[in-house]
């Protein structure tokens, strides 16, 4: 698969910030001693790395990640798997989204997780490998993630799975709660609500494989996170505390973007390295439903 450009640039990752913790700019210009004129200019994406760095200590994030991230030095190490996974990225609209497939080499019983904006090259390589696929599994269904749903599951008969608090509207779809463990050949899958940018978005945790795996969805991505103008804070507890506490080699498979792992994620995402005291709290919960 071609290189994948990082989903996020800084910008986004302020712009991002900004609107989860509900600081006005008004305020964000104020605490942060950052001229109206040149927090509209950094939101817009010019680099200023002064500028950079004040807002990053009002915005939770990490002044030095945020600036590498600005300067383009760091693009994650991308992981080997020599057998049994595989990464499709499909073009959605403005974007690209990707899904996963997943198999056990003795019985080639196989999982996809999520199904991008086209499916082709997923049964194109089901078909290639003589799999059996048993389950399509659900991060989360907003539009670009399920869009080849119905493709997926009537080529393979495969059993469609999405969370409890998520459920999808398709005909024999069945749900699944937090905690809950599936089995493939000699993998093993477990299920962990990592919510905030959609009410059920899942974590898959599997392993088994060469390198320990956490398909995530829209929770975290290279750089940055999954977006919820109202369930910021949610979603970066659940990602601080779900997905960044895994072992430091496990892979990270994001709905958008490269993989990176844990680790690289621990010490270069803006949300997460060396995070700092939020200067406003967030405002209480209530129903959302954003796309990345």
């Amino acid at each position: 698969m071609p290189r994948i450009p990082l989903e996020d640039n800084f910008n986004d990752v302020i712009n991002k910030a900004q609107r989860g913790l509900k600081i006005s700019d008004e305020e964000l210009s104020k605490l942060s001693e950052v001229s109206p004129e040149d927090l509209t200019a950094a939101k817009a994406g010019s680099p200023n790395y002064g500028v950079i760095r004040r807002l990053a200590r009002h915005l939770r994030l990490s002044p030095d990640a945020l600036e590498v991230l600005a300067k383009k030095r760091w693009y994650p190490k991308q992981p080997v798997f020599p057998r049994s996974f595989a990464a499709f990225n499909t073009p959605h609209e403005d974007m690209t989204v990707n899904s996963y497939l997943i198999w056990d080499p003795r019985d080639r019983s196989a999982a996809a997780f999520d199904t991008g904006a086209n499916c082709e090259e997923m049964l194109s390589l089901i078909s290639a490998e003589k799999l059996n696929l048993h389950y399509i599994f659900l991060t989360h269904t907003h539009p670009d993630h399920i869009a080849a749903l119905p493709q997926l599951a009537a080529a393979t008969k495969a059993q469609v799975w999405s969370s409890e608090l998520e459920p999808v509207d398709f005909p024999g779809a069945r749900t699944f709660k937090e905690n809950a463990h599936f089995h493939l050949g000699s993998l093993a899958i477990k299920t962990l609500l990592t919510s905030g940018h959609s009410p059920g978005q899942t974590t898959f945790y599997v392993t088994g494989l060469s390198w320990p795996l956490a398909i995530v969805g829209d929770s975290i991505f290279a750089s940055s996170m999954g977006s919820s103008p109202t369930h910021h804070s949610e979603q970066w507890r659940n990602d601080r505390e779900k997905i960044l506490v895994l072992p430091r080699d496990t892979v990270l498979a994001c709905g958008h973007g490269p993989l990176t792992t844990v680790a690289q994620e621990r010490e270069n995402n803006p949300f997460f390295a060396h995070p700092k005291p939020v200067n406003k709290p967030s405002t209480p919960n209530v129903p959302d439903n954003e796309h990345a």
